[in-house]
């Protein structure tokens, strides 16, 4: 195995290929008595629509949320009874742009990573339980449609983007995961379930050559070609509609104000990229800012505001969201302070501090292991080595930022989504 120190960060990572194509990653946490394992699967939401030995397929919105829920069951056991057995503690997630499946233990690691790997190279879906899983997805979707923050989110998403999937919530709709079956189930799982197609990142007192050897023998080559994503066409930088609004049973309003960016290019741009923007979401707006105490101090904004940069594969956005009693005088005046950046620019030693803020920030997530993994792993799709962040933060520059924030925080390119108390009827 590759071994790299990083003594910059005072952290050395294990790295390699294995002949099932799977990636590996093994960073040693001496003294601990914690071991994490994270395994994670480039699958996300916004994968549905791709071509495979040819042919085009389009999936039910919802499809890799709804296998994340499935991988769980195998041929005659329950994978969360043999974790709890093994003493390991396990989850998983699905987001926009992966899949991800991990545990946490102190005891039997071993165990518990050969069940980790047997359990997500296993596709088993009866009919009985996928149909079983249906209701209770079901009822998931109807709790994030009842909640403010998820509606706002997902209302900017769909009103940014005219043709990528992000316009489409994580878990999909309740008519769309009615069209799931054990087959579809099957033929995501065949096509991006492959070890070309993931990665496993340890972190902990472990024996990063007894991790590979247990990865060896328990992941086997994927036969055939790797799936062919397909996003739609190329989106314009022009939202599909500037205001929504909705009426929900709420004190407060809440708002999701987003611009739209041109995507990155693969590799270290991906990492820089998101630096320089959530940089610039500092500069504009962040607790150091003139705006934000100004905002705060007006009672428009309250502690929970934030702003900053978000990429998924292809679709980009600047965004800033939070409750307010005025979304409409925070979006204002977030433009205003925007063009006066743009005019007459901003102070350099801010800068300096809040670049340095950042990477000290990240520097200290490094005492999570969660954070390890799944920076690791996130970055690793992104073709970036997560480790070389303090290289990308040195090399980023205020006429960076600058450029940025005079090149995507134009009026024509934002979106300002809310949610309103809804209007009591006097029937």
């Amino acid at each position: 195995m590759k071994h790299q120190k990083f003594a910059n960060l005072g952290e050395s990572c294990f790295s390699a290929a294995l002949p099932s194509g799977l990636q590996l990653r093994v960073v040693p946490k001496r003294g601990f008595a914690r071991k994490y394992a994270f395994l994670a699967v480039n699958f996300g939401s916004v994968d549905t629509t791709f071509v495979l030995n040819g042919e085009k397929h389009r999936v039910p919105d919802g499809i890799a949320h709804y296998l994340e829920h499935k991988m769980f069951d195998l041929p005659g056991q329950d994978a969360m009874a043999l974790f709890a057995e093994y003493g390991g503690s396990p989850n998983a997630f699905t987001s926009y742009g992966m899949t991800a499946y991990y545990f946490s233990c102190t005891e039997r690691f071993e165990d518990n990573l050969r069940l980790l790997l047997r359990m997500v190279t296993t596709p088993y879906f009866t009919l009985e339980s996928v149909e079983k899983e249906r209701g209770i997805i079901a009822e998931e979707i109807r709790m994030y449609e009842d909640s403010a923050q998820s509606r706002v989110g997902e209302d900017l998403f769909a009103a940014l983007f005219a043709q990528h999937p992000i316009r489409v919530p994580i878990a999909g709709t309740v008519e769309s995961i009615a069209e799931i079956t054990p087959e579809l189930l099957t033929a995501c799982h065949r096509a991006f379930y492959r070890p070309d197609n993931m990665i496993l990142c340890v972190v902990g007192d472990v024996d990063a050559e007894t991790v590979r050897a247990i990865a060896e023998a328990e992941v086997a080559p994927a036969e055939g070609a790797l799936a062919q994503r397909d996003y739609g066409a190329a989106e314009t930088m022009l939202p599909v509609r500037q205001r929504n609004e909705r009426q929900m049973s709420v004190s407060m309003p809440t708002f999701a104000l987003g611009y739209k960016c041109a995507p990155p290019a693969p590799g270290m741009d991906t990492m820089r990229r998101e630096i320089i923007g959530d940089l610039a979401g500092e500069i504009l707006a962040g607790e150091s800012s003139p705006l934000y105490e100004r905002l705060y101090e007006q009672g428009l904004i309250d502690a929970d505001f934030s702003a900053g940069y978000e990429s998924v594969k292809d679709a980009c956005l600047f965004s800033a969201e939070g409750d307010s009693r005025d979304p409409e005088a925070v979006a204002a005046a977030i433009a205003e302070e925007a063009a006066r950046i743009r005019a007459e620019g901003f102070d350099r030693a801010l800068f300096e501090r809040l670049k340095k803020s950042a990477l000290g920030r990240r520097m200290r997530d490094l005492d999570s292991f969660e954070s390890i993994c799944y920076r690791i792993c996130a970055y690793y799709f992104e073709g970036v080595e997560y480790f070389r962040f303090p290289e990308a933060y040195a090399a980023v520059t205020p006429e960076e930022v600058a450029q940025f924030l005079a090149q995507t925080l134009l009026p024509e390119r934002a979106c300002l989504t809310t949610v309103v108390p809804k209007e009591e009827s006097n029937v």
